[in-house]
């Protein structure tokens, strides 16, 4: 039987409805934190449900408590038909479909939802937040499908999770996917009744797509940071002139200046021969303003995201002891600037792939075309560039907008949608494909160091020595394709990651992102 990640020895997490960060996700994920409500956010929760219950009691129709949901917004229902229809709203949106997303990513959206709850503004019922945060301790974790929501509330993903609370769909439990029903009798749990407004606020929020966004976001993160350093890998092969990034201390923004400075320092320690004639191509005498724009739009998308995590965009709502109606479900700002993030990522990859192609083409540094060793009969790299143009195709088709794409439904009533979670998929494919992209750049820049016998230090050397652990210099046509994954694989290690750190880190990336080992 596999053995479940445990958090009986880990430090807490309190939380209380404010914002989590990315150590915060990190831990939660992995089951390194305990758990536990802010007695004073309960209290929050508490009066919350009492202003749901007045409105109740008071006759008031109160939308997905006494009401439908959708086009059926308008259908009332009498007491004795409340549990029926509680339950079987949960029920009713287990419908997604198609690959699971990790436990890691579920456990976090389960203590995002239970995090906005404590904002106070949700009115469920404080067992609802306890029988969510029952889940977690016992690591029962829902079986929540990918494809299930346009992205204005996650109704399709998080019925996934309402309908395990209520015993039925699936859930991993010690390392098996199991019926719901089984999984929580086996962790010593019972199915939960859901009470008036609980039924609605366990599906009708963005948890899934926030927590999917948060892991998406922390990996684009990392691997620019490694894409940072095989860069300057390539930048050493090919002889690249220093200077801009001394200059971008004075002429580039703080970001940009940050990075030119990490570069210049992590060149030192190999003085490569200057191939530079009057100046570089712009792939390497711009590196420091792509990176730092890159870098830029993943701060500022991961700031948002986070800031989400401690809101709460149900509906409806409750402030000033009043049930509102709201049009918070909708993560618009998430979303845009996911997009913003990946617009960036593509030019990170394009920077790449136009330094791979400089790596093919020889010349600079008197290389060779398709960096074949002096004396030897092959065809050499010439071919895996257009790789290099695959990968970065891959990411460029990811950029086009679509969270302003028309959307009707409910009867017309339900016509703005987000489409976040698709957005985050195609964050995590352009990342799948920039870490290969980084890999192949790695590759390359190692045979022109051997080609010109060069000896790296500093950061370029980490790479260079990592791409020869998996790769031997290529000396006559062989096939590629598996020492290409090897090395991508290496590369996105979390060994490779906390060397970088800590051998040079950049402090603000390295620290928001929670890139290094998470305490």
């Amino acid at each position: 039987m596999n053995e479940r990640p445990s958090s009986l020895h880990a430090s807490p997490i309190s939380l209380h409805g404010k914002p989590l960060s990315f150590a915060d996700i990190a831990r939660i994920g992995r089951r390194e934190a305990q758990l536990v409500a802010d007695p004073a956010a309960m209290q929050r929760v508490r009066t919350a449900r009492e202003a749901v219950e007045a409105a109740i009691a008071s006759g008031q129709p109160v939308y997905g408590s006494t009401t439908g949901v959708g086009a059926m917004k308008d259908v009332e229902w009498t007491d004795d038909q409340l549990d029926a229809f509680n339950t079987g709203l949960v029920r009713a949106h287990h419908f997604g479909t198609g690959d699971a997303f990790s436990s890691e990513i579920i456990r976090t959206a389960m203590a995002i939802r239970v995090n906005m709850a404590l904002t106070g503004r949700v009115g469920c019922t404080p067992d609802l937040v306890e029988a969510f945060l029952a889940l977690l301790s016992a690591d029962v974790v829902p079986v929540v499908r990918r494809t299930g929501s346009i992205g204005c509330a996650d109704i399709g993903l998080m019925g996934q999770i309402g309908a395990v609370l209520t015993g039925a769909g699936e859930a991993m439990f010690d390392g098996h996917r199991q019926p719901a029903e089984r999984a929580l009798s086996a962790a010593g749990l019972k199915a939960f009744r859901l009470a008036p407004r609980d039924s609605l606020a366990a599906v009708s929020t963005n948890a899934v797509g926030y927590a999917a966004a948060a892991y998406a976001i922390r990996d684009a993160a990392s691997v620019v940071r490694v894409m940072l350093a095989t860069g300057l890998t390539t930048a050493g092969a090919l002889g690249a002139s220093r200077d801009p990034w001394k200059a971008v201390a004075h002429v580039g923004t703080e970001r940009e200046a940050g990075i030119g400075a990490w570069l210049y320092f992590n060149a030192k320690g190999w003085d490569w021969p200057d191939a530079t004639h009057i100046q570089d191509p712009l792939s390497l005498r711009m590196m420091s303003q792509v990176f730092a724009t890159g870098f830029e739009t993943l701060v500022k998308a991961g700031e948002i995201l986070l800031a989400a995590t401690g809101r709460t965009d149900d509906n409806p709502v409750v402030a000033g002891g009043q049930v509102l109606t709201s049009g918070g479900s909708l993560p618009l700002d998430v979303t845009v600037f996911l997009q913003t993030a990946q617009l960036g990522l593509a030019h990170i990859a394009r920077n790449s792939f136009n330094r791979c192609v400089l790596l093919g083409n020889g010349g600079r540094r008197h290389l060779p075309v398709n960096l074949v060793m002096p004396g030897a009969i092959a065809t050499g790299f010439g071919p895996v560039i257009k790789l290099a143009g695959e990968l970065f195709a891959r990411v460029l088709t990811m950029t086009n907008p679509i969270s302003a794409g028309s959307m009707v439904v409910a009867g017309g009533i339900e016509d703005e949608a987000a489409f976040l979670p698709l957005v985050v998929e195609r964050l995590e494919r352009q990342v799948l494909a920039l870490r290969r992209l980084a890999a192949l750049e790695a590759m390359l820049a190692a045979q022109a160091m051997d080609i010109s016998g060069d000896s790296p230090g500093n950061v370029p050397g980490i790479i260079y020595a990592l791409v020869r652990r998996h790769a031997d210099t290529y000396r006559q046509d062989r096939p590629l394709s598996a020492e290409v994954e090897a090395i991508e694989e290496a590369l996105a290690s979390d060994g490779l990651m906390r060397e970088l750190i800590s051998h040079s880190t950049i402090m603000e990336l390295d620290e928001f992102f929670a890139l290094g080992p998470v305490g």
